[in-house]
Order: structure tokens, then sequence, then C-alpha cells
């Protein structure tokens, strides 16, 4: 009922960049916060970097899930 409410106001556009926007926000102030959580720092990076990007790789996929369940799906 929204999407058809939205879409016959012409709102449809505006209202999914919104929600974009807000998702993106969202996964860099989550992924940061993560990070610095689980003690993934420059300094490791540049002792280990694999472990660095295996457990970067692991705080992106949490961060997404959050905004997934969060803010698309809800």
């Amino acid at each position: 009922m929204t999407f058809i409410n939205l879409l016959t106001s012409c709102k449809l556009t505006e209202h999914l960049y919104q929600i974009e926007q807000e998702a993106m926000s969202r996964f860099g102030r989550l992924t940061k916060q993560l990070a610095q959580e689980q003690g993934v720092t420059e300094e490791l990076k540049a002792r280990d970097q694999m472990t660095w990007i295996g457990r970067m790789n692991n705080i992106r996929q949490q961060a997404e899930e959050v905004i997934l369940s969060e803010l698309i799906y809800s």
C-alpha cells in the first residue's frame, strides 16, 4: 500500500533516495564503531594485512545485516 501511495504521488524516488542516504550514513558509522570495538586498527593493517582484511570483511557483513534488518526490511 505504501509503495502505491508513493508511486502515485510521485514521491517514490525521493523516498528511496532518503533511505539510501540514511543507510550509507549508518553503514559508515556502524563500520567504524564495530572496528573500534573489535580492535581492528591501522596498526593491525600495517602488521598483518590478511587478518585486517578478513576482520574488516566480517565487520562490513555485520553492519550490512544490521542495516538491512533495521532499515530496509522493516
